[in-house]
């Protein structure tokens, strides 16, 4: 999954505004208590990321978009 897809995605799911906010603030169990951004900074392949999202916040993300 190209970058790309994965913030338009993720802007799908919270909106423009709130997607940063949950990119940089919320610590994800899914990905070692990582930020999103601070996981996609480590390398961190952007599907594995999405993937986290869609775990954390299964009632959010809708299956289309899974």
């Amino acid at each position: 999954m190209r970058q790309t897809d994965f913030w338009y995605r993720l802007e799908q799911v919270f909106g423009a505004t709130y997607a940063g906010s949950v990119a940089s603030d919320q610590n994800l169990s899914q990905l070692g208590g990582l930020t999103i951004r601070e996981a996609l900074a480590h390398g961190v392949a952007t599907i594995t990321v999405w993937r986290a999202v869609c775990a954390a916040y299964p009632e959010r993300v809708p299956a289309k978009l899974r």
